[in-house]
């Protein structure tokens, strides 16, 4: 991840890859047969973990938008405390080829879905407004994170990711409002 983060990923090498992860070139391509793949792999294994944390956080929560407060909370501490991981995410795999940014989309329905249950969840049980369209307001809440997160990256991490959690959540609840 650091390699891709700090190199791009078009001027990443593999040999730089392997040497970060501390084994012999040819060890990589035991398991990757291109760099593309090793990027996919490690993406799909850091979003994963993060959807695991995202599943246990919304099982220990109170109501709907407790729910969606800590998912916007991990969001934003995860990537705020793994600055290569928010480079690699934010940045550069926007910059890759389309069949890699199909492989991330995949990776990224589990995230998706995960919000839009919470936003049905709260439109059944009232917390939210009964005509909310789940499947547009969960792509508007994860693009409104993901916003938060490349403006806070471009600005040179002069602020605190983890204090926007508020004011982003508070926009959102207020508009899904019942």
């Amino acid at each position: 991840m650091k390699v891709f983060a700090e190199n791009g990923f078009h001027k990443s090498q593999v040999s730089r890859i392997a040497k970060e992860a501390g084994v012999a070139d040819g060890t990589i391509y035991l398991y990757f047969k291109k760099k593309e793949d090793i990027l996919t792999s490690l993406f799909q294994e850091k979003l994963g973990e993060l959807v695991e944390k995202f599943n246990a956080a919304v099982r220990e929560s109170t109501s709907p938008k407790d729910a969606l407060r800590k998912i916007c909370e991990i969001h934003f501490s995860e990537l705020e405390n793994n600055i290569h991981m928010a480079y690699l995410t934010q940045i550069e795999l926007r910059q890759s080829d389309l069949e890699l940014r199909k492989e991330i989309g995949l990776a990224l329905k589990r995230y998706i879905i995960l919000i839009e249950n919470i936003l049905e969840k709260g439109k059944n049980d009232g917390s939210f407004r009964a005509d909310l369209d789940v499947k547009l307001v969960r792509l508007l809440i994860f693009g409104g994170m993901d916003e938060v997160v490349t403006s806070w990256l471009i600005s040179g991490q002069k602020y605190s990711l983890t204090a926007q959690v508020g004011p982003t959540l508070d926009f959102f609840i207020k508009g899904m409002g019942s």
